[in-house]
C-alpha cells in the first residue's frame, strides 16, 4: 500500500483556504516528482485511491528535521514556499509532501506527528 504524507507548519496560523492551497501545491508537486522517477509507484497510488495524511509541526526547524529524515530514507519530497500574494511573506516555507511512497516507510518517519 502507498500513501502520501503532507507535513504543515501549524505555527504560521494560515487560514483554511490558504492551508488547503498549500497542501494541494505540495501534493501535486511531490506526486509529479514521484511520477517522473518511480512511475510504477505513482500508478499504484492512483489505483489504490490516492491515500493522503496531513500532519502538523510547530516550527520551520521541525519541518526541516522531518523533511531531512524522509530524504535520508530515500523518499521523494518537495518543499513548498509561498508566493507571498496573500497571508504570508514571499518565500515562507509552509509545508512539504513526502511520496506517494510505501506506507510503512512513511509511518516509521512520521508516526510521532499529530493530524492537522
Amino acid at each position: 500500500m502507498y500513501k502520501q504524507t503532507i507535513v504543515v507548519r501549524a505555527d504560521l496560523g494560515m487560514g483554511k483556504g490558504k492551508l488547503a492551497a498549500q497542501c494541494s501545491h505540495a501534493s501535486l508537486t511531490a506526486y509529479n516528482k514521484v511520477r517522473q522517477s518511480h512511475l510504477i509507484i505513482a500508478k499504484a497510488w492512483e489505483t489504490e485511491g490516492q491515500k493522503k495524511v496531513v500532519l502538523k509541526v510547530n516550527s520551520e526547524k521541525e519541518l526541516f528535521e522531518y523533511f531531512q529524515k524522509a530524504k535520508d530514507a530515500g523518499i521523494p519530497c518537495e518543499l513548498i514556499r509561498d508566493a507571498g500574494h496573500t497571508q504570508l511573506e514571499s518565500g515562507t516555507i509552509t509545508c512539504f509532501a513526502a511520496g506517494p511512497w510505501k506506507e510503512e516507510e512513511l509511518d516509521k518517519i512520521f508516526r510521532d506527528l499529530k493530524l492537522l
